[in-house]
């Protein structure tokens, strides 16, 4: 192998080994990890990749279009000396790009001068502020139960078949116009969109572009897509690019961001692809050991700062293999978030929608964005009501499933009777409604006025005397 040093970096000629997307290349001195190369194959080609280990007169190189085609002898391997950047401008909005920041839409490139590294820059934690605004998405189960904040990380546990990508559009088409472009006098420029797919199919990414489109936000949207005809490998930096993009908007012109992540399980499983070829030691299910500090790497990159108005809320979202919850990717998931919206399996089979399993479902930072001053001074009482009577029903309904529903007592069948009206009441609503915080918490009382009042115990009794209605206001 031969070594030429050139303007901008080195470049060496051949590479010692070529296995899937990962290149060895031995004779490169003073590489940096994370930094960019541009591999030419015998014909000329040019393709990026990044460094993803370095050693003594040695370097591995993740290839982002793969090495179909690349020879040992005739592969040629400049290293740029620096990071990734992608360009980021408000004019980005309203675009699609590749993995990469590329525009795919047929349009140039945006005019600017701002490059930004995709890695991002570590936010201070005595920088941050605590969420404490609250989104009004118009899905009672959310808002209600488990409230979305903005500046919050809230993940959508889902699986396989299941409306997460509905929910998501509809989160994003409610809420848009409403909480994150602030007052509804509040100028649109406020907030923006920035959605990215990862190995996702065509379908799935036109029906977020029509979603964003009828609802007006399209303007305001900018995605970043890697299908899943792509190369695996350039999923990992196809949220990177994206969170990029949103920390320009929000920390540096102010906006509101909304940021969707789908699949982040398509991207654990690139992750783990790139790792078995790199010859690492597997950890749980043949993940990497760092899976963990790798999505904490993506999840942090949310919230908000003292230095700006703008803020970031992610929703990624996840389908757990074989619906485990205990799988690595869910399980360190909801270890690094605030939180999760646990789609349900036997909710979807009996047609309601959206399907979100209320018991496993948690929102860590609902507790700071309701009740005086935010919502309405009922709702903290009145969601332990719900979620502990709920709970409770789930018992009842366990027990009549072996001794008969007619063998319970009158107050257990009460509860029955509250437990199919919230899930068709309450859970349920249709793809277009658009629930008010008022509505939802009118609709809860409504609910629990089934009950006899010695069991309302998480209520207070002005509560009570206020918006108790009765036995006959549940009909």
């Amino acid at each position: 192998m031969s070594e030429i040093t050139l303007q901008g970096g080195q470049e060496v000629l051949g590479v010692s080994r070529v296995e899937g997307p990962i290149l060895v290349v031995e004779g490169a001195t003073n590489i940096g990890y994370d930094e960019v190369v541009e591999v030419a194959d015998s014909q000329g080609q040019l393709r990026r990749g990044r460094v993803v280990e370095v050693g003594e007169g040695m370097a591995v190189v993740q290839v982002f279009a793969g090495s179909t085609g690349l020879s040992i002898d005739g592969t040629r391997v400049r290293f740029l000396g620096e990071t990734l950047h992608i360009p980021v401008a408000e004019e980005m909005l309203g675009r699609v790009f590749d993995s990469l920041g590329m525009p795919i839409d047929g349009s140039p490139l945006p005019l600017t001068d701002r490059y930004a590294d995709v890695n991002g820059q570590p936010i201070n934690p005595t920088a941050r502020v605590y969420p404490r605004d609250y989104i009004q998405t118009g899905i009672s189960a959310i808002d209600g139960m488990n409230t979305l904040l903005r500046g919050q990380k809230l993940p959508i546990f889902s699986g396989a078949g299941m409306p997460h990508d509905q929910i998501a559009a509809q989160i994003v088409r409610q809420a848009t116009l409403g909480a994150l472009a602030g007052e509804p006098s509040s100028e649109s420029e406020q907030f923006a969109i920035v959605f990215a797919a990862m190995g996702v199919k065509h379908d799935v990414a036109d029906f977020f572009r029509q979603s964003f489109t009828e609802s007006g936000a399209l303007t305001r949207v900018a995605m970043f897509l890697n299908l899943a005809d792509d190369p695996p490998v350039e999923r990992l930096v196809t949220p990177r690019a994206a969170l990029t993009l949103a920390e320009y908007l929000a920390y540096e012109r102010q906006m509101h961001v909304l940021v969707i992540l789908t699949d982040m399980t398509n991207y654990c499983e690139a992750l783990r692809q790139i790792s078995n070829v790199r010859g690492e030691v597997p950890s749980r299910k043949g993940y990497p050991g760092y899976l963990y500090s790798d999505l904490a790497s993506l999840y942090e990159r949310t919230g908000r700062i003292r230095t700006s108005e703008g803020s970031i809320t992610q929703i990624p979202i996840l389908t757990m293999p074989n619906d485990d919850i205990t799988h690595p990717v869910p399980d360190l998931t909801g270890y690094i978030t605030e939180g999760q919206i646990t789609l349900g399996r036997d909710l979807d089979h009996q047609g309601i929608y959206p399907p979100i399993a209320v018991l496993p479902s948690l929102s860590r930072l609902m507790k700071d964005g309701i009740g005086k001053g935010h919502t309405r001074d009922d709702h903290p009482h009145l969601s332990a009501q719900l979620y502990a009577a709920y709970a409770h029903m789930q018992d009842v309904r366990a027990l009549a499933s072996v001794i008969g529903e007619e063998e319970l007592g009158t107050v257990d069948q009460q509860y029955l009777k509250f437990g199919r009206a919230f899930e068709r009441e309450y859970v349920n609503q249709s793809l277009t409604e658009d629930r008010s915080i008022e509505k939802t918490l009118d609709i809860g009382w409504r609910l629990v006025s089934m009950l006899p009042q010695e069991e309302l115990t998480r209520v207070s009794r002005a509560e009570i005397e206020q918006y108790y209605k009765g036995e006959d206001a549940a009909h």
